[in-house]
């Protein structure tokens, strides 16, 4: 009877040593698996389809359009417009890729463009604004982060359309680029412009 006992643990043992690399190897073709699939710029929102957020944010100091100063935001603004809401930092790298593109889409005067610049120093927003150009009709300081938890913001840059009514139609996850303008954003616009 001992004999029995003693050829059956060396299987078990082996069977204890191998069963962390069977559990490691599906775990690691699940997680492949899962990342091929889908696209990551859409993350689903649980605002689309809800009011924009009532978030009051002062507007960013020193910026200026012809004299004037460049007004925050307000709830208010959202109302009877569609607008962009395009969430960015001076410290964003994908934010300096899209800068041009939002400054295109800021001479399409159906909609307006309106800034979130979030935990930026205003001398770094400012300064990333004049190399750029200032797309943007409205610009909020988001200082601490807050406003953009309730956008529902994962990280910057995102960009938001709303419509008319001040309800979010659509959420684009990261940057800006030739393609997703063309085929995603530009329509998304569209649809609410009509």
């Amino acid at each position: 009877m001992s004999d029995q006992s003693t050829s059956a643990t060396p299987q078990r043992r082996t069977f204890l040593m191998v069963l962390p690399l069977i559990a490691f190897l599906v775990l690691a073709l699940l997680f492949w698996l899962r990342l091929g699939s889908g696209d990551p710029s859409r993350i689903p929102s649980a605002l689309i389809g809800r009011p924009a957020p009532q978030t009051m944010l002062p507007p960013l100091d020193g910026l200026q359009d012809n004299g004037a100063p460049v007004p925050g935001l307000d709830a208010a603004a959202f109302k009877g417009k569609v607008s962009l809401v395009n969430v960015w930092a001076s410290w964003c790298v994908p934010c300096h890729d899209e800068a041009p593109l939002l400054t295109e889409l800021a001479k399409d005067k159906r909609f307006q463009l309106i800034g979130i610049n979030y935990k930026d120093a205003p001398d770094n927003a400012r300064r990333f604004l004049g190399r750029y150009g200032n797309p943007f009709g409205r610009v909020g300081t988001d200082a601490n982060g807050r406003a953009s938890i309730e956008w529902g913001v994962y990280g910057v840059p995102e960009t938001f359309v709303v419509g008319r009514e001040g309800t979010i139609v659509y959420k684009l996850v990261g940057p800006i680029t030739p393609d997703n303008l063309r085929t995603v954003l530009l329509p998304q616009l569209d649809k609410a412009l009509k």
